[in-house]
């Protein structure tokens, strides 16, 4: 078999192993799982994880996920936690310990302690007689017919079903709560999700140039205009300066090619503007004015009112340079 034949027999058979395991999680999700998601949904304290070795990393990513969709929680090594991080739990807290095995060394000596403490227990873990299952008041127990490892040794079906069952967990919470895009937003300020769910078109059209002529403008002045804007386009508005229409440079490009030389001077921008310009508001959201860019196939789009008043311009660029796109 070549190398290139071994990588790939191999890598499949992982992902079939994974996936199967990832199938018969449906089990999980009964009555105990249920009850467990109902009490960190009750919790008046955080949600503490807790592992060791490779479960230990996949707590604190399940850990992420949790503070990011609405139910605080912190990562508190199993190892760390006998040597004095016990101290960042408090009373109201409920504790989730993920194990494979559920007979680690290190959380059969943390066990008692919490339990001394009166803090829950929830024990995720594919082995239903171990000591964290028997010591767990709400118990999440995983079928794992083996590790994708060929030693059956390695982390690997048994980390991925820790972080589905976690996946899971934390999805329920957010629909319980009836967490929103708004919400996912106040969390998320700084990345791109959160810039599609907060940047608007006011935060980006002002800082773009104005340009605009009346409906008698000449063409001469209208190129000026449409070349000095660099946003590819003139909004034309009538004496209230409410928009009646838009003259892009694909607009010139095609009035080129419809009159003679000759009559381009006597051409006004009435006569060659698109008379029902797009445009939106200015308190929508950017990544609403890249949908209409998008299914327009335009790249920029006309701020107005409420009364149709002429705003400014949001060009694709301003979107793309926020990283939206």
């Amino acid at each position: 078999m070549s190398v290139e034949e071994l990588i790939k027999r191999s890598a499949l058979e992982t992902i079939n192993i994974e996936h199967e395991t990832i199938g018969l999680l449906q089990n999980a999700i009964n009555s105990d799982f249920i009850e467990a998601v109902k009490a960190i949904y009750n919790c008046k304290g955080r949600v503490v994880f807790t592992g060791i070795g490779k479960s230990a990393l996949i707590a604190q990513k399940i850990v992420a996920t949790f503070n990011s969709t609405g139910t605080p929680a912190l990562f508190m090594h199993a190892a760390d936690a006998i040597h004095g991080d016990l101290g960042m739990m408090q009373e109201k807290d409920i504790v989730v310990m993920l194990s494979k095995s559920g007979n680690t060394q290190e959380l059969k000596v943390l066990i008692p302690l919490i339990r001394n403490f009166g803090n829950p227990i929830i024990g995720i873990t594919s082995n239903r007689e171990s000591f964290l299952a028997q010591h767990s008041d709400y118990l999440i127990v995983f079928d794992l017919p083996r590790e994708a490892c060929p030693n059956n040794l390695a982390p690997t079906a048994s980390t991925t079903a820790q972080l589905v069952i976690g996946d899971a967990m934390a999805v329920a919470l957010l629909t319980l709560r009836g967490f929103s895009p708004q919400d996912f937003a106040r969390f998320h300020p700084g990345g791109t999700l959160g810039k599609k769910l907060y940047l608007r078109v006011d935060d980006l059209y002002k800082q773009n140039e104005k340009p605009a002529v009346s409906p008698d403008t000449p063409i001469k002045d209208v190129i000026i205009t449409v070349s000095s804007g660099r946003l590819g386009a003139t909004a034309v508005v009538d004496s209230d300066n409410k928009v009646i229409g838009i003259i892009t440079d694909g607009d010139i490009r095609r009035m080129i090619q419809r009159f003679p030389l000759s009559e381009l001077e006597q051409l006004r921008a009435k006569d060659i503007m698109t008379h029902t310009p797009k445009v939106i508001k200015p308190g929508e959201l950017a990544v609403k004015a890249l949908e209409m860019m998008r299914t327009h196939k335009i790249t920029q789009l006309i701020v107005v009112d409420d009364k149709n008043h002429y705003l400014g311009m949001i060009h694709m660029h301003d979107i793309i340079r926020e990283g939206i796109v």
